[in-house]
């Protein structure tokens, strides 16, 4: 998988070749300390040796797939839109909303998270071509409701987005952004005031919440020079009464049993569902469907809200499979599917926050 178009295949290796000739983002700062850092290699794994290397043929075989896919009309129609989004910021409490990939707005008890926001027309680096969105905003950011904390998952360019970055920055510069280790040097180079970096379990306290990055198994990449250069996380976030984590991007891994064990169980997960064929391509590095049930019941979350999935055309699998192929794994697993729901875009979710 590339990472040159914010990670895997992003509408073709060989229209954005070019992007192989861009300088790295890389961070300059030592992180030789950090137990995720392989000091020889001069780069983050993660502890299984998961390396996430793909050859030329790889990549070809990876294109072919992707060039000859079967018509997907959601790729030309997108999905419904829900406008419940709108009317719930006015008086955002106690609730979620799905923006839309992976980037959600969580309130609870005072304090507003915006997660891996992205609110432009593509997930690449460049504005006439890569993965277009498929589904239009439900909102700018301009109508954003006052944001505290930003938590940034990866570098990879349908979660880290440029441009909404720099928006947040200038309409809110008082946000207090989260990242893993390797983005702090990248986001202040785009403006952002208040910006911290943390290891895995390296926990900091924020508007009365713990906060800290958990393992999850992925990798990073933003051009042809910085592979595994920063880190990549979930996170977890814990107020006194509730919990929220947020897995990011993720293959399936033990990670989510061992985050259980160490920080307990949340009563809200946001779980990413799709990108996942061809599965011998992406398994390493993206859930399905099952597998996400998995990391739902690993965690014990008694919540859990479907994120990377009908926004941007990523992969082969057509892009309403997730939802359903979530539905049926719940079923199979005997899982009431008002406790894991794949929103539409735009829609607010408060049974995660009122029924406790």
């Amino acid at each position: 998988m590339f990472g040159f178009l914010s990670n895997r295949l992003k509408q073709g290796a060989f229209l954005c070749a070019g992007l192989f000739l861009l300088g790295a983002c890389a961070d300059s700062m030592d992180y030789s300390s950090s137990p995720q850092f392989n000091r020889e290699k001069g780069r983050f794994e993660h502890p299984n040796g998961v390396q996430h290397d793909k050859s030329f043929f790889d990549m070809l075989g990876l294109a072919t797939q992707y060039f000859s896919r079967s018509q997907d009309p959601a790729e030309i129609t997108g999905f419904p839109l829900n406008e419940t989004g709108s009317a719930a910021l006015e008086d955002f409490s106690e609730n979620l909303i799905w923006i839309g990939q992976s980037s959600l707005l969580v309130n609870h008890n005072g304090v507003t998270l915006l997660t891996d926001p992205h609110f432009t027309e593509r997930a690449s680096p460049f504005s006439f071509m890569g993965p277009k969105r498929v589904t239009p905003i439900p909102f700018e950011i301009a109508e954003l409701p006052a944001v505290d904390i930003v938590l940034i998952s990866h570098n990879h360019y349908d979660h880290l987005d440029k441009k909404s970055v720099i928006q947040l920055a200038q309409s809110q510069p008082d946000i207090q952004f989260l990242v893993p280790l390797g983005l702090k040097e990248q986001l202040q180079k785009w403006g952002v005031k208040n910006v911290t970096e943390l290891d895995w379990w390296q926990a900091t306290n924020l508007f009365g919440t713990v906060i800290q990055p958990t393992p999850v198994q992925h990798w990073s990449k933003r051009s042809a020079f910085d592979r595994n250069k920063s880190l990549w996380a979930g996170w977890m976030v814990q107020w006194d009464d509730f919990s929220f984590y947020f897995a990011g991007d993720t293959g399936y891994s033990e990670d989510f049993k061992q985050t259980a064990k160490r920080l307990g169980s949340p009563t809200l997960a946001a779980l990413p569902i799709g990108a996942y064929a061809p599965r011998e391509f992406m398994a390493a590095a993206h859930a399905n469907p099952e597998e996400a049930v998995k990391m739902f019941t690993d965690l014990g979350a008694s919540y859990g809200v479907a994120i990377h999935w009908g926004t941007f055309k990523l992969t082969i699998e057509p892009m309403a499979e997730p939802a359903q192929k979530l539905k049926d794994a719940l079923d199979q697993q005997g899982i009431a599917k008002d406790r894991f729901v794949a929103l539409q875009h735009g829609e607010a979710w408060d049974k995660p926050f009122t029924d406790r």
